[in-house]
């Protein structure tokens, strides 16, 4: 049997005797959309395309569709959740025409409905039904194009209990983005489902409940992941859109957090489009970023100097430098944290320079656990480690645990410079000494200069000199040639003229390096680090990179 007769023969089955319609009947009144939502941020061609064909392809992972079970796919990992979710709606779309689009997709809605529209189970928990009514109600055109009352009476009347199964249960989701996105489903469905309204007003407030729990002050998720940042502008922009369907107004509350939200994401983009690589993601692809931050309907510019969100930003003519200036995110807000803190990435213009070395976020991955583990370590990143330890500890059950508690920090910007000097105190309670790093980049955006402290804090005193590094990992298309003083080195890369990099108060080394790409794969690189001593009155590494034009 054709993919297209066996999507037919899942219709016939809803239509014909299935238990969906003995359970919600021929008689029922049927429900109906008040609208449909615009989605305006395009999807992946490529893996449209590739559902077309049968494949549902995530990083390392792939479900053959041609047998699919619902039942038996379960919530098995990442790729699961995704299907579960029916966000690949989107990429269904940028692959296929609705005629076509539709009969594709209405065979997967309706196996769901026949593995999970009769029960309620694990598919039912509140993030992923908030997901499902988002995409639901934003793809109508392509799960409710079909002539079959039975199967369009069995999604609705679905989705009508979805909503009320949200009503009840969006606050037992997970808090952070879990949460909000359960409330965003809760709310949209009441604006677009027929006799919804009286939840609308709920809906908002415990929106504003999640959002004000999981969101720092100035819009950046506790979380302090890149990943799940550009993910809350994304449902914020969806939900955005539901209002627009329903011809309602977004509360002034929504509006300021969707804003705050998108700025804290500019805030961490660096000059190619693509994220910076923080708490265990990647840069993912600029075109996707690029199309959802234009496709959000929101406006905002990069926050600079985010002391909640934790990430400052300099920037000047073209060079764009974001360093981590806060502690990690607490365990509950963070699925896998990683030990950063003052660590910075650098770019000239579309040029990445330093980088850290990033990881696989929330994609599947053929990654040993003990490498992934090992991408959320100091040394990962791009600043200093001190004997070879994390600034914050990460335990053996992936969970970070004492370290750094407090980051003070302070910036500058006036006609010559921004300089931004912060410390923590992951390494008093080891060795005694706190590390301070002071930045400036200069107001034509050629010269950066770094100064790395450790100086004497608490009452622990080392008595043996103690082996210090500080990295700064390169993007993969920068070559350091080394200088013959072995001070220095010259990095040359495709897409910006040469940068020289001196340093003083150690000794200077090239090493290999790794690094995971927007993909989610491992890439090989290098990376430059200064070797040196410190003793319990502590010491300091000056550096500078200096673009040669």
């Amino acid at each position: 049997m054709s993919e297209g007769a066996a999507d037919h023969a899942v219709v016939r089955k809803l239509a014909l005797g299935s238990p969906l319609q003995r359970l919600f009947g021929r008689g029922r009144h049927p429900l109906r959309l008040l609208g449909v939502p615009r989605d305006h941020v395009g999807g992946d061609k490529a893996r449209g395309e590739a559902l077309l064909a049968g494949k549902f392809i995530r990083g390392s992972d792939v479900i053959d569709l041609e047998e699919l079970d619902f039942a038996r796919v379960g919530l098995r990992g990442a790729l699961a959740e995704e299907l579960q979710s029916f966000s690949w709606l989107r990429d269904l779309s940028a692959a296929a025409a609705r005629e076509r689009g539709a009969r594709f997709a209405e065979g997967i809605a309706g196996r769901w409905l026949i593995a999970h529209g009769t029960k309620i189970d694990e598919a039912w928990r509140p993030d992923l039904w908030g997901m499902r009514v988002l995409y639901w109600t934003a793809y109508a055109p392509y799960i409710l194009s079909s002539n079959d009352s039975g199967y369009r009476s069995a999604l609705l009347n679905t989705l009508a209990r979805g909503a009320r199964h949200l009503d009840a249960n969006a606050d037992k989701a997970d808090p952070g983005l879990p949460r909000i996105t359960a409330w965003a489903g809760l709310v949209a469905a009441g604006l677009l489902l027929q006799g919804g309204l009286a939840r609308v007003a709920r809906g908002e407030a415990g929106l504003v409940r999640a959002l004000a729990s999981a969101q720092s002050e100035d819009g950046g998720l506790l979380s302090r992941s890149p990943t799940e940042q550009l993910q809350l502008v994304d449902r914020l922009g969806l939900l955005r859109a539901a209002y627009f369907a329903a011809k309602q107004a977004l509360p002034d509350t929504l509006e300021s957090a969707a804003a705050a939200a998108l700025s804290a994401l500019h805030g961490v983009i660096m000059g190619d489009g693509a994220l910076s690589s923080w708490q265990g993601g990647n840069p993912g692809k600029p075109e996707r970023i690029s199309g959802l931050i234009e496709g959000c309907g929101l406006r905002a510019r990069p926050l600079r100097n985010a002391k909640g969100w934790g990430y400052q930003r300099l920037s000047a003519l073209g060079t764009v430098l974001v360093m981590d200036a806060a502690p990690p995110p607490p365990p509950k807000m963070a699925r896998a944290g990683s030990a950063s803190t003052l660590a910075f990435e650098l770019s000239d213009g579309r040029q990445r320079l330093v980088i850290n070395c990033g990881g696989p976020g929330d994609q599947p991955t053929l990654l040993a656990p003990e490498l992934v583990a090992a991408l959320r370590t100091t040394a990962a990143h791009s600043t200093l480690t001190l004997a070879d330890s994390n600034s914050t500890a990460i335990l053996p059950d992936n969970s970070l645990g004492k370290g750094v508690e407090e980051v003070p920090v302070s910036r500058s910007d006036d006609d010559d410079c921004s300089r931004i000097e912060a410390s923590h105190d992951g390494y008093v309670r080891g060795y005694g000494l706190g590390h301070a790093r002071a930045l400036s980049l200069g107001n034509d955006g050629k010269e950066l200069r770094g100064l790395d402290r450790l100086q004497p804090k608490g009452r622990k005193k080392i008595k043996e000199a103690v082996p210090l590094a500080v990295r700064f990992h390169l993007a993969p298309d920068v070559e350091a040639t080394p200088t013959a003083d072995g001070m220095g080195a010259i990095l040359r890369s495709p897409h910006a003229p040469a940068w020289n990099f001196r340093c003083r108060g150690a000794q200077l080394g090239i090493e290999e390096s790794v690094m995971i790409d927007g993909a989610g794969q491992l890439v090989g690189t290098t990376q430059l680090v200064i070797v040196g001593e410190t003793s319990s009155l502590g010491c300091e590494v000056g550096w500078q990179f200096r673009r040669s034009s």
